[in-house]
């Protein structure tokens, strides 16, 4: 396509498309955008599942809880009864199901990392997503105001 004045290497001056081309672009754009929605969920559940972790070993190793049973979880919903054997040490799931033995501080400092690591990720996509969803926007407002004026000729023409 050819570039209009002005417009920088690789954009499109999208006033000059005609509306048909628009629509593919905004249904391009649609999907982009869901996509990008969908990962932006499914990274605030990695973190929260990653919150939760640090917070069962914050709460669930203390001097208070050590000699105490456990709920342990097998499933999202089913647990099983259970009991520490060891107090000092836990299992972390690094991913890609491999498990690594850490001490508790070790344990919270990979999981903290996590959160943050995490959090700045959705930052950084939030900014994605707000420009996907005005790049939509912008779009929508140029097929809506090039209909319009399809429309206005088309009256004109009839009224003549």
């Amino acid at each position: 396509m050819a570039q209009a004045q002005g417009a920088q290497p690789g954009q499109i001056e999208i006033t000059s498309l005609p509306v048909p081309r628009l629509q593919e672009l905004k249904t391009q754009l649609d999907a982009e955008l869901t996509h990008l929605s969908n990962s932006f969920q499914s990274l605030r559940t990695a973190q929260s599942k990653f919150r939760d972790c640090l917070t069962s070993i914050s709460t669930g190793l203390t001097p208070s809880t050590v000699s105490k049973p456990l709920l342990v979880p097998l499933t999202s919903s089913l647990y099983v009864p259970g009991k520490l054997t060891d107090h000092e040490h836990v299992l972390v799931d690094v991913g890609t199901g491999f498990f690594v033995e850490k001490d508790i501080a070790s344990a919270k400092d990979f999981y903290e990392r996590k959160v943050k690591d995490l959090g700045d990720s959705l930052k950084d996509l939030e900014g994605v997503v707000q420009g996907k969803a005005q790049n939509v926007r912008v779009v929508e407002e140029v097929i809506r105001l090039k209909v319009m004026n399809a429309q206005e000729g088309k009256g004109e023409e009839q009224g003549s």
